[in-house]
């Protein structure tokens, strides 16, 4: 029974001075940390989805008030996050227009030629690791689902056609979904863009060949820019580039496109 008693108040006095120890230690290390730093953190979305370019919340937070980054760079908290932030740190917000992803690609499994069976790991990384994609098409979507895996907003889901489908009140445009994608096929555009733009990635000057691959392929016949009543495509890049501050979005160049590779933006 004394040993018991013994053990216990050795336990307890150990205890305490292990207790001792740590709080001493911990105001000797103890790392400094801008209060700022945590408000800004706590105003922030908390996705740590990495589109402010940062490793996380955290990381941003810092990086915000050091000054290097903006309080606008929060890109899943929007324009009220960007608010917050401006308020914290006593500057202004400035415009913060949201980003939603687009997939420049509408090869589906109907329309683009595969290249046979994949037996390999279902993911695009590893097919187009392995054989440069599923499809003839150099430029198509591999259709595997990286993006919708990637996304942590689930603002992508993989349609029966083979594509990803982008849901646009989801999306947040933190860019998770252009990183994954192998052919880089994703690209961020304004929200509230409004004008015409291409559903094609394919710049091979190959005219037969792009039709043989794919049937709804960009056969740079140049038909778009010649329509244009505002002069605004650019077709040098292989791909129609739309210049939106000239564009009218009188749908001229969707009209009459043959390949059906444009789509109006904003209607």
């Amino acid at each position: 029974m004394t040993l018991i008693i013994y053990t216990m108040i050795s336990a307890v006095v150990i205890g305490f001075l292990l207790g001792v120890l740590l709080g001493f230690f911990k105001k000797i290390f103890a790392v400094k940390v801008d209060p700022k730093v945590q408000e800004v953190r706590d105003a922030l979305s908390g996705a740590n989805c990495g589109g402010c370019g940062y490793a996380g919340c955290d990381a941003f937070a810092e990086a915000v008030v050091k000054g290097e980054a903006p309080v606008s760079g929060c890109v899943a908290g929007g324009a009220a996050c960007a608010a917050k932030v401006a308020a914290i740190m006593g500057v202004s917000a400035g415009g913060s227009e949201k980003k939603v992803a687009f997939l420049a690609c509408h090869g589906t499994k109907e329309c683009a030629s595969s290249k046979g069976v994949y037996e390999g790991v279902r993911t695009c990384a590893a097919a187009q690791l392995t054989m440069n994609g599923t499809k003839n098409c150099a430029f198509g979507c591999i259709g595997f689902g990286d993006c919708a895996a990637a996304c942590p907003f689930g603002a992508i889901t993989m349609g029966e056609d083979g594509l990803p489908s982008v849901d646009r009140e989801k999306c947040v445009g933190c860019g998770k979904c252009v990183k994954s994608c192998p052919k880089h096929l994703f690209v961020l555009i304004n929200a509230n863009t409004k004008g015409a733009i291409a559903r094609c990635s394919n710049r091979s000057d190959n005219k037969p060949q792009i039709k043989k691959d794919c049937a709804e392929g960009c056969f740079k016949c140049g038909i778009c820019a010649k329509k244009c009543p505002k002069g605004c495509i650019d077709i040098s890049s292989g791909i129609p580039q739309i210049d939106y501050s000239q564009c009218i979005s009188c749908g001229l160049c969707v009209k009459s496109c043959p390949d059906h590779v444009l789509i109006m933006l904003g209607k």
